[in-house]
């Protein structure tokens, strides 16, 4: 075999590893989810108490926002993690987040659980 042809084999190879490592540790898209609660609620209401809340992929303000809330917005709520819960928004949020988006926020964050 060629100098050039083994150099392109062990370059694609290297490659195809790396690649295959960086999606080993990648969490999968459901990490910060549902999976993520360590307490369930039997599915409340809730509403959000204030303006620009970050609306969280996880249990923490170490996660990207997905999008903010705002005074009103209608939430469900499932599940939490120590201060944090797992929720779906009801309607359109008044931050333009489709209905339907699951996201995480902060229980000092809503007004009540309904």
């Amino acid at each position: 075999m060629n100098v050039p042809l083994r150099r392109a084999i062990a370059v694609g190879a290297s490659t195809a590893l790396l690649a295959m490592g960086a999606v080993a540790l990648a969490p999968s898209a459901s990490a910060a989810g549902a999976s993520s609660c360590t307490y369930n609620l039997t599915d409340h209401n809730a509403v959000v108490d204030g303006a620009g809340i970050n609306y969280r992929t996880g249990p923490a303000t170490s996660h990207r926002p997905r999008g903010m809330l705002y005074d009103g917005d209608d939430l469900r709520v499932y599940c939490g993690k120590g201060v944090w819960y797992y929720s779906k928004l009801i309607v359109r949020s008044g931050g333009g987040l489709p209905k339907g988006t699951y996201g995480w926020i902060r229980k000092d964050m809503l007004l009540e659980l309904v």
